[in-house]
């Protein structure tokens, strides 16, 4: 089973992965970008890179990571629980936020394209607000992505709601601001209901 764990930076997807990482021996994670070698040369051109990468180059680092991810990480594990920090959603939705006239169905297309046009089996949303970015971000050092804005990271989530909203996929909405232990619980369940 693939799962993305999806939601802008200082969400709290991080620190559930860790715990599921912790305590679960039949689930392994992984992370876009970054998942792979490759991955991690290209997390890091674009998370810390001082040139001016333009959008278009941008997203296509992004892809070349998720296709890579999908085949060295993805396909030879079906069988097993496979959490991901990030993934298509994110994609998708920092791709519309950065340029607002793309064609969403066009972005559904590469990302499925990159991903051998396998969808995830359910999608955790770590749901924010701007006085919880505001008190995190300021916790922390801001890469790129962060630097732009509390403004833009709602935006973002916005926009993963909106690309949601028109995918097959089983999803769970998380206040982000509950508790650690109660969101823990609420995506345990989740994540082993096989109704859900």
């Amino acid at each position: 089973m693939y799962i993305l764990f999806e939601g802008v930076d200082t969400s709290g997807k991080s620190t559930q992965i860790k715990l599921f990482e912790k305590n679960f021996d039949d689930i392994i994670t992984i992370k876009e970008p970054g998942g792979t070698k490759l991955g991690e040369k290209l997390r890091y051109i674009i998370l810390n890179s001082s040139d001016n990468i333009s959008f278009t180059a941008e997203f296509f680092l992004f892809l070349a990571d998720r296709a890579q991810n999908f085949e060295e990480n993805i396909k030879k594990r079906k069988d097993k629980i496979l959490i991901s920090d990030r993934g298509m959603i994110s994609g998708i939705s920092y791709a519309l936020a950065n340029h607002p006239t793309l064609d969403e169905d066009f972005l559904i297309l590469v990302n499925k394209f990159a991903l051998s046009g396998n969808l995830p089996d359910k999608v955790v949303l770590f749901k924010t607000n701007e006085e919880l970015i505001q008190k995190r971000l300021t916790q922390k050092n801001s890469d790129n992505i962060e630097l732009r804005g509390i403004k833009y990271l709602l935006r973002v989530q916005d926009l993963m709601i909106d690309v949601l909203n028109k995918l097959p996929i089983k999803v769970l909405v998380i206040d982000a601001s509950k508790s650690i232990e109660k969101i823990h619980n609420e995506i345990k369940d989740f994540i082993y209901d096989t109704s859900a």
